[in-house]
């Protein structure tokens, strides 16, 4: 046994006899090294090689080369397996890359012989051990009645700094209601999650999150909420009649954790395959492309058919979902909100405002505005410029 073949033994004395025969069929060890590792001779091992060309995986194991086997994987099919992996999976986790192998490169066999031949040729890691028993929550019978809205930072793009993937999920069939990147998750990216959800599906029932300040107010590490505060999305919510669930740990989030583990392990190996390196192009992805294709796979089927979701009608959710301000307006019609004066322009309906309490609004989009009695007035980009003048309200003959 050369040096070669004796530091592959001991890097490989655990292996079964199946493993070794896989990574020779591989290419990722040689046959007379397979043979000094299994402790049989350079012609047996020929005789094995010979079987491997002329039967394929079957008639390697299980040595019952003569007997038709209706189950067979040819020894094409292992090479280009494995070389797809290599060469341009490798970071796809099995099913994943089952899935592309399958669908993109015509190769066909099942996902069990896809992870056997993967895990003996050393190219995927074995399934852990299981842990303790656990008894999963009951999903809700209807979609509608409680939607998971959380967020993950992670790498999704290499070489970019990273980003939260901010996702609303549906108990009841698992289904992806809302998914974009945002610099970071807070008020702003969960009013434009609930204005996408409230506009596309309709209201519903109750929303379960973590303890993120921007769900609740803390006054002490590791305490409960304080029931006399109130976030902007608490009175969000509050008006809309949607019941906030805070969570106690991420072990409660179950649902909506392994949603995002399933996210981890397919959205960045998809974005680099596509070849998008920014995160703009990534939004698009994952609206046209990512999105549908997990609600096609993942979706499950609700106990029941009908739906808890209800049609919002007379709510401008653009000044409802914003953080709201309250204020005063100066004798000179200025608004002071932070170190900007935002100057409020003239309008038909009323000479002035002077005096009146009025909302700004911080809206998702890093816009301002101020509303008076649920009418927006105007609305201000960041440094204080005017964007719009919305037009009066008209009253019904």
């Amino acid at each position: 046994m050369d040096d070669v073949a004796r530091r592959v033994a001991r890097e490989t004395k655990a292996m079964t006899r199946k493993e070794v025969i896989v990574k020779a069929m591989a290419g990722r060890l040689s046959w007379i090294a397979a043979a000094d590792i299994l402790g049989v001779s350079a012609r047996h091992m020929r005789r094995l090689r010979a079987r491997y060309e002329r039967y394929g995986y079957q008639g390697v194991v299980d040595g019952r080369a003569g007997t038709p086997r209706r189950k067979r994987l040819r020894p094409r099919v292992i090479a280009e397996l494995c070389r797809l992996r290599q060469e341009r999976y490798a970071d796809f986790s099995i099913r994943h890359f089952w899935e592309q192998a399958t669908e993109k490169h015509g190769l066909t066999l099942s996902y069990t012989w896809t992870r056997l031949v993967l895990q003996a040729a050393g190219l995927a890691p074995k399934a852990a051990a299981r842990g303790k028993y656990r008894r999963r929550r009951e999903r809700r019978p209807l979609v509608g009645m409680l939607l998971h809205l959380d967020a993950s930072r992670h790498t999704w793009l290499p070489g970019v700094p990273q980003q939260d993937l901010v996702v609303a999920l549906d108990d009841a069939d698992s289904r992806i209601l809302y998914a974009r990147f945002w610099p970071e998750e807070g008020t702003a990216s969960t009013f434009a999650a609930l204005a996408h959800v409230l506009e596309h599906f309709g209201r519903f029932a109750e929303l379960y999150t973590d303890r993120g300040s921007h769900f609740c107010y803390t006054p002490r590490a590791g305490g409960g909420p304080a029931a006399d505060v109130q976030t902007q999305v608490q009175r969000a919510l509050h008006a809309l009649g949607i019941r906030l669930i805070l969570a106690r740990s991420p072990e409660a989030r179950g649902r909506s954790e392994r949603a995002f583990g399933t996210i981890q392990g397919r959205l960045p190996q998809e974005l680099r395959v596509a070849g998008i390196t920014d995160y703009a192009a990534a939004n698009t992805y994952l609206t046209t492309t990512f999105v549908p294709d997990f609600n096609r796979r993942f979706t499950e089927r609700p106990a029941q058919a009908e739906s808890a979701f209800v049609r919002l009608r007379g709510v401008d959710l653009r000044l409802l979902l914003s953080a709201h301000h309250p204020r005063i307006v100066a004798n000179d019609s200025t608004v002071r909100f932070g170190p900007l004066v935002l100057q409020l322009p003239p309008t038909r309906g009323r000479v002035h405002y002077v005096r009146c309490p009025v909302l700004v609004h911080e809206f998702p989009d890093d816009t301002l505005g101020i509303s008076y009695q649920g009418h927006l007035l105007a609305r201000f980009d960041r440094a204080g410029a005017l964007l719009e003048v919305p037009r009066p309200r008209t009253r019904a003959a």
